[in-house]
């Protein structure tokens, strides 16, 4: 019997502190800036987002990084990068536990004088669109050594933010061995350097989807579903708002029709061939308004929840060749990043907690009844492909498994 996903409460008094912290440090990545990391039994790490190497930092940021950390830096990468790089398969200097695809890695330099990678292999290693020296790259990964991580250690924790952030899922991390820093507080702000948890950042999806607010409501009137509602929901973090598409009045105490659909920018909006989302966007509306009722939740979970950038990089791959969950997987991300907890939030706040799902995706129905919902059906929800979009649509068929 399957468990229901079931949210833990932080106390009050650190629930706003918790969201504030995280997304403080998120802002402080993406602006390519360090953060600290503090762990459990007084351990800290410091830390920068491997992407921004090749936009804001230098070898100098990695230099002072080290400095200040006072060790050398490791790349903490997903064991979803490390497994497409070659790593799990080759003898390391130093290798413990580094088999399967979940989790973390920590790679360390082969330059063996504490001077850590350097910007350019830094990028090479995080980042797949890149195009390495083949013969440069190849005795650089014949020669680095690597160290599984913890599940919640802060190198872990370093890489999830960076997916919180959504850049590549790779950080540049230094443990701090100063003997003044016995303050972590006062010693992050004497070297003007944001400090945040690491429980914070591996419960910041979950804390998300419980604040989520209803903040804004209209009527929307629809090309095929007239008598519509619009409900935003934002989190009290102030990030991304999710909406309620709300066509006709669905009973309470009925099985009502419901649509999970993932922003799409390119396919919702600029009517991209590559996929197939702006079909089941608008079909969606179609079908629920010709059964009279029901609701389309919009969720701000863009490219399976790796974001729009990463997207991209993703669409770059699979121009080289590669399939759409092998592109993701390129990236160092899973196949699928998304998180259902505020999809199963939004629709206990309306009053639906029966549902029958149009999707061909049977991951989730079983990602909604782990979260509390009761999905008494899936209703198919399937379009005629184009040349564009044929391998997308097959790869979700043989390998996701979609039911179509």
């Amino acid at each position: 019997m399957s468990r229901t996903f079931e949210l833990v409460s932080m106390p009050a008094t650190r629930e706003p502190r918790s969201l504030l912290s995280v997304d403080r440090a998120v802002s402080e990545l993406r602006r390519g800036r360090m953060v600290v990391i503090r762990g459990h039994e007084g351990r800290a790490v410091l830390m920068m987002a491997a992407e921004v190497v090749s936009e804001v930092a230098t070898d100098d940021a990695f230099g002072c990084l080290a400095e200040i950390a006072g060790t050398s830096p490791v790349l903490a990468i997903t064991n979803r990068r490390a497994a497409v790089l070659g790593l799990h398969g080759r003898e390391q200097k130093q290798t413990v536990g580094a088999e399967g695809t979940n989790g973390n890695v920590s790679l360390i330099s082969p330059a063996g004088d504490g001077a850590g990678f350097d910007a350019g292999q830094i990028a090479l290693l995080a980042d797949p669109t890149g195009v390495p020296d083949a013969p440069q790259f190849e005795a650089l990964l014949e020669n680095i050594a690597q160290l599984d991580t913890e599940p919640f250690s802060c190198e872990s924790a370093a890489v999830q933010l960076t997916k919180l952030a959504r850049l590549l899922p790779a950080a540049v991390v230094a443990e701090i061995n100063d003997p003044t820093a016995n303050d972590l507080t006062v010693w992050a702000a004497r070297h003007d350097l944001f400090e945040t948890d690491a429980g914070d950042i591996f419960q910041h999806e979950k804390t998300i989807a419980r604040t989520l607010n209803r903040v804004s409501e209209a009527k929307v009137p629809l090309f095929d579903a007239e008598n519509t509602r619009v409900i935003a929901y934002r989190p009290q973090d102030g990030g991304l708002e999710h909406l309620a598409i709300v066509i006709g009045d669905p009973a309470k105490d009925g099985d009502v029709l419901v649509r999970l659909h993932s922003e799409c920018f390119t396919g919702d909006l600029l009517g991209s061939l590559k996929c197939d989302c702006g079909d089941q966007l608008r079909g969606a509306i179609s079908e629920i308004s010709k059964q009279g009722s029901g609701v389309l939740l919009y969720l701000a979970q863009e490219g399976r929840g790796i974001g729009l950038v990463n997207k991209l990089r993703a669409y770059e791959l699979q121009d080289r060749g590669f399939d759409t969950l092998d592109a993701n997987e390129q990236l160092g991300f899973d196949a699928d990043e998304r998180v259902y907890l505020p999809a199963a939030e939004m629709l206990r706040e309306l009053g639906y907690e029966r549902i029958r799902l149009l999707t061909n995706n049977p991951d989730k129905v079983a990602a909604m009844a782990l979260c509390g919902i009761d999905v008494t059906e899936r209703v198919q929800h399937a379009f005629p492909a184009n040349k564009h979009n044929e391998q997308y649509l097959d790869t979700k068929v043989r390998r996701s498994g979609h039911l179509i």
